[in-house]
Parts: structure tokens; C-alpha cells; sequence
């Protein structure tokens, strides 16, 4: 058994190349020997989101507080709100993200496969965004 304390784990910006605005990733757990899973609490701020990016075995978003806004590629901005629980397939482009007036909260799960949870890509546009 492990049990890991509020406040042993620092918060940390979202880096720029993988996040547009302001956002805030706070660690729940990691991969290690015997679990494949990771998951963060993410913060966003009004108007900040991911970039679009890929899960090579898939994606769980628990979405916690705020409104916020998902899209697949080639699909329609989905608007989600606390309570609210998307499921993104294994290597699903997509992005997720605050809408523009709201901040949104989400807890992200993934799992490892071969020691990668995620493969980012290019930033959403602004056009992409307004959608």
C-alpha cells in the first residue's frame, strides 16, 4: 500500500508547447512496476486548452469543476461540465480544454504503453478553438 499526501507533489505550469493559456497540472499518480495508469489533476483558465494530441491506449477525462469544452478530430467542440466523463479511443486526436469565458477542471487518466502515456502535436488554432 502507498499513500501519497495532499501537498508532497508540487503544482506545475503546463508547458508551452503542449498548452495554450494558463494552466495548472497537479500530479495524482504515475506509471511504475506494477501500474500503467497516470493521472493529473489540470486546471484550466478561460480560453486555455491542450494542444491536440494522442493516447496510445486511450483517454478518461473526469471533468471536476467549470465548463469546459472537447473536440475529437473531425468532430463538433462538445461543451462538458462537473460530472461529466469523456472517453477519448486509443490514438484519437483531439483536444480538451476551458471555454472561453469559464476556467475548468478535469482529472486525466491514461495508460502507459511501452513508457508513453501521450504523443503531442500541433497547437489548436484560434479558428479551431472558436468552433
Amino acid at each position: 500500500m502507498q499513500i501519497t499526501k495532499i501537498g508532497t507533489q508540487p503544482s506545475a505550469k503546463g508547458p508551452e508547447d503542449w498548452f495554450t493559456g494558463a494552466v495548472r497540472i497537479d500530479s495524482l499518480f504515475n506509471p511504475n512496476d506494477s501500474r500503467r495508469g497516470a493521472a493529473a489533476s489540470v486546471t484550466f483558465e478561460p480560453g486555455a486548452r491542450t494542444a491536440w494530441h494522442t493516447h496510445p491506449l486511450g483517454q478518461t477525462l473526469i471533468i471536476t469543476s467549470g465548463c469546459g469544452w472537447v473536440q475529437k478530430e473531425g468532430g463538433p467542440v462538445e461543451e462538458v461540465f462537473p460530472g461529466d466523463i469523456v472517453w477519448f479511443d486509443a490514438n484519437e486526436k483531439h483536444w480538451h480544454g476551458a471555454t472561453a469565458t469559464n476556467g475548468m477542471t478535469h482529472i486525466a487518466i491514461q495508460e502507459s504503453l511501452n513508457g508513453k502515456v501521450v504523443e503531442w502535436m500541433e497547437q489548436v488554432s484560434e479558428a479551431q478553438y472558436r468552433k
